[in-house]
């Protein structure tokens, strides 16, 4: 069978290598389908695009994932568009974060022959082998299939335990020189990136996570250092972004990938997303000195009783304490918001504001978005049960339209109050923002003609450090929120 995958665009210049396609392609490869792949994020082409490369093409299964954001949604719409138009069309697939919790709704929306619900590396060896002996799909456990018009939905499936055991993503069908000028937080001009996966799942139950496969299984060191070193020695990667749900979601893990950096003493520096939790000065320091330059922590509130309604497991003085400890370990820190939550005002909002102003190191610019209820999280079925959501038609079509907007309110306050915070939120954090940049700027140039700095380079935007007096300043100049869907 020909099997074509398709990696939808976002919009961006430059995007994420697509890890979770990535993964199914070198499972399909290594039981003998023959694989190719559609980058439209790449070439950003047209919807309308692909119904011309089907018809030019033949395929006999056609793969698309996608996560529950309303963008990605909409790409979904129009890129089924031209499969189902195609002349000869393929055996169609859905998977990823977002069908998996309402496949019916994805089913019907995208006319999608199948769905894949969870981890689908298990899945796809049973499924594809089902396709080409023409097999019934009705024993086949973790997918949801459509027989005559009726969805019908198949116990789940378990997790894959033993990550060491799955293939590395193949990459040699990917466009790499592409994929590897991804920039990320405190990354220098020469550096080229990779985000990977060290472990999957997480620990914690946040209201508001619609990731929630059970349980939490990690990759051995060594087998993620030579994976490491092979995207080092084939594509000249010299930054790993570690894409996980959570990396730190314990010491004894965290300390692993530190110690098998150590010993592998490549060139290579990373990022992770952590665990206020589980920070220590000892496992910053020790962090730092394997290459660690920036961890995305996901905070969301700086209220006690705001945390502790969303599950967070988190108290403010352990933020207080994490944030302050990696900034002094020389670990820029990712400092992400959410507002709306249960129990959320006013007063806690402008909390928010002023630890990340107070916090602010200028390697991301900060904003505050509102929490949305994505289907899969438990606040999105909190918002069925108050009648602030009727369903997944509800949310997609009509609540969740934009990530910066609105999509259910669940505070005490009026929608229009929500905004007005929101927006006076935002524009102290902008303010704070290009203040500290307009302050630098007005520093370069002044060290630039009294001091004649041979090292000035030119007043080029994004650059991370223009001359000796400028403080480094992120080359990224984009939104950081947790909530970024």
């Amino acid at each position: 069978m020909r099997v074509l995958l398709v990696v939808y665009d976002n919009g961006a210049y430059m995007h994420n290598f697509p890890m979770g396609l990535g993964y199914i392609a070198a499972i399909l490869e290594r039981e003998g389908y023959e694989v190719d792949v559609y980058s439209q994020d790449m070439h950003h082409y047209p919807d309308e695009h692909l119904k011309g490369f089907l018809d030019e093409n033949h395929y006999d299964v056609i793969c698309m994932s996608l996560i529950a954001g309303y963008y990605q949604y909409q790409r979904l719409i129009g890129l089924s568009k031209s499969i189902n138009q195609s002349k000869d069309r393929p055996f169609f697939i859905l998977g990823g974060y977002g069908p998996t919790p309402e496949p019916e709704y994805f089913m019907q929306v995208s006319g999608a022959d199948c769905i894949v619900m969870g981890e689908g590396e298990e899945t796809a060896v049973e499924l594809f082998d089902a396709i080409a002996n023409k097999r019934p799909l009705s024993l086949i456990s973790g997918i949801a299939y459509n027989d005559g018009g009726k969805c019908v939905i198949n116990p789940r499936r378990g997790v894959t335990e033993d990550l060491d055991s799955l293939p590395w993503p193949a990459y040699h069908l990917f466009p790499m020189e592409y994929y590897r000028l991804l920039r990320r937080s405190n990354q220098s001009d020469t550096e080229f990136t990779m985000p990977m996966m060290s472990a999957r799942g997480c620990t914690f139950k946040c209201t508001f996570c619609y990731r929630m496969d059970p349980g939490y299984r990690a990759r051995s060191g060594d087998n993620l250092m030579a994976e490491i070193e092979f995207l080092y020695k084939e594509y000249g990667v010299t930054r790993i972004s570690f894409m996980d749900d959570l990396m730190m979601t314990s010491i004894a893990h965290t300390e692993e990938i530190c110690n098998a950096f150590e010993k592998a003493n490549l060139p290579v520096t990373w990022d992770c997303n952590g665990r206020l939790n589980y920070c220590t000065p000892e496992l910053l320091a020790h962090m730092k000195r394997a290459g660690c330059v920036f961890i995305n922590y996901g905070i969301e509130a700086m209220d006690d009783n705001v945390l502790k309604l969303m599950k967070k497991g988190l108290r403010t003085e352990q933020v207080v304490n994490g944030v302050e400890w990696t900034l002094e370990a020389g670990i820029s820190p990712g400092l992400n918001m959410l507002f709306g939550n249960l129990g959320d005002t006013k007063e806690t909002l402008q909390k928010a504001v002023d630890f990340l102003i107070e916090y602010d190191d200028q390697a991301q610019r900060r904003t505050i978005r509102p929490v949305t209820p994505y289907p899969g999280s438990p606040l999105y079925y909190m918002a069925i049960e108050r009648g602030l959501l009727e369903g997944p038609a509800d949310f997609y079509e009509k609540k969740h339209l934009n990530s910066d907007l609105l999509c259910c309110n669940f505070t005490e306050l009026s929608d229009e109050e929500v905004y007005a915070a929101l927006e006076d939120a935002n524009k102290q954090l902008a303010v704070n923002f290009f203040d500290s940049n307009r302050d630098n700027a007005l520093s370069q140039i002044e060290y630039l003609y009294r001091e004649k700095d041979t090292t000035f380079r030119g007043f080029r935007q994004g650059m991370k450090s223009q001359g000796k007096s400028a403080p480094a300043t992120g080359a990224s100049f984009g939104a950081a929120a947790s909530d970024s869907m």
